[in-house]
């Protein structure tokens, strides 16, 4: 697995976050690739191998580029090769007015918006293993189309907060950062986000949890759990496998088991 990205410049930092490249080759998970939650929401171009998600009915085949939205469960995608992707890592709270579109559940989602017309660019480009000048086009394609600063700054102010405290603070002093009531800002977020602030903070701090315990798979979890917040141990152990499907020890062992055999398999899960 390959990982490579590129920060948003300041024009774009109220909305995305980053760009970045990975390739994945499917046919070694058999059972599909796991994608585990964390606090952002990512607009995905892939190319190369087919991609499908796994759904209660089936199967289902993803178009390029489609939304990962904010996840409350892993999802799986699967394919037969090797699969490269182009993704644009948004905050969840201004990525459906970036498409257009109603705020959603979160989940993966599929939307017909102009920024699909970059895809046979982008295929081209990632062909000729021009990765770098992938990702600059993909930048300059929201540069050019000069994404107006949001019209209300509450939701940029209160997600500032949150990810600068990794989701640790009560919804009270978000709020209060925000300079908003709680009512009202809970109302905003719903609307922009689908989700609550609380939600967001959740996912915020297991993506800490979750990044830690990936890069330092022996940390004490008891101590780990003082530091981001949490009650206590058992608190972050429901937490995570709320989120993960499984609890932070049997992760860290796992995180182990994958670090002896492919040191970065993970690059671009814990750094996307």
């Amino acid at each position: 697995m390959r990982y490579q990205g590129i920060a948003a410049p300041a024009e774009l930092q109220d909305t995305i976050q980053g760009f970045w490249y990975t390739s994945i080759n499917l046919a070694e998970f058999p059972a599909g690739f796991e994608i585990v939650p964390d606090g952002s929401a990512e607009i995905i171009f892939h190319f190369g191998s087919s991609c499908s998600v796994a759904t209660d009915a089936g199967l289902q085949p993803l178009p390029s580029p489609f939304l990962m939205g904010l996840l409350n469960q892993t999802v799986r995608l699967h394919g037969e090769s090797q699969l490269e992707v182009i993704g644009i890592r948004c905050f969840p709270w201004r990525v459906f007015d970036l498409l257009g579109l109603p705020a959603g559940e979160g989940g993966v989602l599929t939307f017909v918006h102009p920024i699909a017309r970059l895809q046979p660019a982008l295929a081209e480009l990632i062909a000729a293993g021009r990765v770098e000048e992938a990702l600059l086009r993909v930048q300059q394609y929201f540069l050019d189309a000069q994404l107006p600063a949001p019209a209300d700054s509450t939701l940029t102010k209160a997600g500032g907060a949150m990810r600068a405290a990794g989701g640790t603070l009560p919804v009270s002093q978000v709020a209060a950062a925000a300079h908003a009531t709680v009512r009202t800002l809970e109302r905003k977020f719903k609307q922009a986000a689908g989700f609550s602030v609380k939600d967001v903070s959740g996912l915020l701090r297991f993506e800490q949890a979750r990044n830690h315990l990936w890069q330092h798979p022996e940390a004490n979890l008891a101590a780990l759990a003082y530091e981001l917040g949490y009650t206590d141990q058992p608190h972050l152990s429901r937490e995570f496998k709320r989120y993960s499907g499984t609890t932070p020890a049997a992760f860290a062992r796992n995180a182990r088991q994958r670090q002896q055999v492919a040191p970065d398999a993970f690059v671009a899960f814990v750094q996307a």
